[in-house]
């Protein structure tokens, strides 16, 4: 893995791609041995301490993530739940039946990795891969968003393990 910094932009290159991000002028950034040291620069414009504090915090999770992602990649696996629910994958495009009068199409950018996997009585499953958190994260919510699990039958998508909250509905009321 190697890690560069020049002109506030760290970038980090791995076994899994390159990744880029701009550090603000207010955080110090040193690379030596490989390893990242971030400190809060005293001489900054900035003398608004509590936001060199924010943004110190910000940027070392943010380069953790960077090097976590290209050195092991980050995993999510979404679970399509209900009668009907199907996802087929072409490449990086998406169908899904969802109960909508239409399939939705959905292009995942290529940084993504996307699998489908459709067994008989289990629920379809959309495995995503990517050395980019954020990214995959954007994804995953838009993804989510087709078909939201709600809480009266639990239909929906969502991630896998996902504990959706039920409600009883207007049967359980008080007489």
């Amino acid at each position: 893995m190697t890690i560069t910094h020049k002109d506030d932009i760290v970038t980090v290159k791995g076994p899994k791609g390159e990744l880029s991000q701009y550090v603000n002028p207010a955080i110090k950034v040193s690379v030596e041995d490989g390893k990242i040291t971030l400190e809060e620069n005293e001489t900054a414009m900035t003398d608004n301490t509590k936001q060199r504090h924010a943004f110190h915090g910000l940027y070392r999770a943010l380069l953790n993530n960077m090097v976590v992602g290209v050195s092991e990649g980050y995993k999510r696996t979404l679970q399509l739940v209900g009668v009907g629910y199907r996802v087929s994958n072409q490449g990086n495009l998406l169908e899904f039946a969802l109960g909508y009068s239409h399939a939705i199409v959905f292009q995942v950018p290529a940084e993504v990795k996307v699998e489908t996997k459709s067994e008989r009585n289990q629920d379809p499953l959309i495995m995503l891969e990517s050395c980019d958190k954020q990214l995959l994260g954007q994804v995953c919510a838009k993804i989510r968003s087709f078909r939201k699990p709600e809480p009266y039958k639990g239909k929906g998508i969502r991630f896998q393990g996902e504990v959706v909250r039920r409600k009883s509905g207007k049967s359980a009321s008080a007489k």
